[in-house]
């Protein structure tokens, strides 16, 4: 596994992911073009100390990697973002 403070690049601040916050209980992440989902779950587990729910990736037109991460009901993607300055 890589080292996880090399997989996340920074959180999404956007209005979007506001809103997934709020609604779905999921952080996004903007993380390196070439990790994989395993570990994109590892870094925010270790980092966080939260369980990871599912982890959905996809290239956005500006050619970065975006990570929309779903964390366990018992855990609060809110907590993390205040943490993270977002909220």
């Amino acid at each position: 596994m890589k080292d996880p403070t090399k997989v996340l690049v920074r959180p999404v601040t956007s209005e979007k992911s506001l809103n997934y916050i709020e609604k779905y209980n999921t952080l996004t992440f903007i993380v390196s073009i070439n990790s994989t989902k395993k570990e994109v779950r590892y870094a925010v587990e270790k980092l966080f100390n939260v369980k990871v729910d599912n982890v959905r990736t996809l290239i956005t037109t500006k050619g970065e990697k975006k990570a929309y991460v779903r964390l366990m009901p018992e855990f609060k993607a809110s907590e993390i973002a205040t943490r993270l300055g977002i909220l």
